[in-house]
């Protein structure tokens, strides 16, 4: 995104959606989007979790609070031409070949593609935004369309596995995984409570509380557009860099992809931390996020979890 979209002019104006300041529990959720915000290269984020686990909630209260408006959401039953673009029908009808653009320039316009359901798109159009994703060019070539545009945009795809799982090849190309977490009790009635209240304060003329919100809304939004631009001068010494290679090697992460993910993505959390200075309780933090789907087990369409057996296996490396 060469741009961030404008805020709204009147920053109190109402969505329904609980502000993304107020969302309950799902700390590592939130933190993989932060990541992918601040680091666009990291690739996308790939959420999975049971139904009612408000995975769509935290995405489109992400969405507005880090860029003003709902993210460009991708249908199920999408095709190419929505997609990629084509051209525009009612135009042709009248024989004038007019372009229509798809979804993925509009997604570079505002700045967040979501999914929802991944697993259950075509795997020639997963395939397709992903390669947009990674290399941050567009090129369509079909039915007499030919160009190339430069698009750059977040992409965060969620799933439901007991609907079926992602492919291996897809799974390892988001950059950071991660599972949307059931809520302890304690979280259970800090929901409720707030849920409620969001929804009665909906109904008001003028919410003091939706309005201290917004303001930690928008605080949270400069914190980490400071943090996007001190990315470029953060740095990664060759022993930490060495200890990213490490930690994955001793959870078995298939190829390279995610040694490199879990250099990019503690760099992002160094620069939202406010460091300049990438440090092993970085790359421990991020550990979880950038391999959970890349090791042997996840690659053959087992579980996606990190637990204290990954923790055990890497616990050396930290001392």
């Amino acid at each position: 995104m060469s741009e961030l979209p404008a805020r709204s002019a009147d920053p109190t104006a109402r969505v329904s959606i609980l502000p993304y300041s107020r969302i309950v529990g799902q700390d590592e959720l939130k933190l993989a989007l932060e990541l992918n915000f601040i680091s666009p290269r990291i690739g996308g984020v790939l959420i999975a979790g049971q139904r009612g686990t408000a995975k769509s909630t935290v995405v489109r209260a992400f969405a507005l609070m880090s860029g003003g408006e709902l993210p460009v959401t991708l249908p199920i039953n999408a095709t190419d031409d929505r997609v990629v673009g084509g051209w525009e029908l009612d135009s042709l009808m009248r024989g004038v070949a007019k372009p229509q653009p798809g979804l993925l320039e509009e997604a570079d316009r505002k700045g967040l593609l979501y999914i929802d359901e991944v697993n259950l798109l075509d795997d020639h159009l997963v395939n397709i935004i992903l390669d947009v994703v990674s290399t941050g060019v567009l090129a369509v070539q079909r039915e007499g369309i030919d160009m190339a545009r430069q698009l750059s945009f977040g992409l965060v795809g969620t799933m439901n596995p007991e609907e079926g799982s992602l492919r291996a090849q897809l799974l390892d190309r988001f950059g950071l995984m991660v599972t949307a977490a059931e809520l302890d009790l304690a979280d259970r009635h800090r929901m409720i409570t707030t849920v409620l209240t969001f929804e009665e304060e909906a109904e008001a003329e003028d919410s003091a509380w939706l309005r201290a919100a917004q303001d930690d809304n928008d605080t949270l939004r400069t914190a980490l557009l400071a943090a996007r631009d001190r990315l470029k001068d953060v740095r990664l010494d060759d022993s930490v860099s060495r200890l990213c290679a490490e930690a994955a090697e001793m959870v078995g992460a298939v190829g390279q992809r995610g040694d490199l993910l879990v250099a990019k993505a503690a760099c992002a959390l160094a620069a939202r931390d406010g460091v300049r200075q990438v440090e092993p309780d970085h790359v421990r933090r991020v550990l979880p996020l950038a391999l959970r789907h890349r090791r042997p087990d996840s690659a053959h369409g087992a579980a996606v979890a990190w637990g204290p057996e990954e923790n055990d296996r890497v616990s050396a490396l930290f001392g």
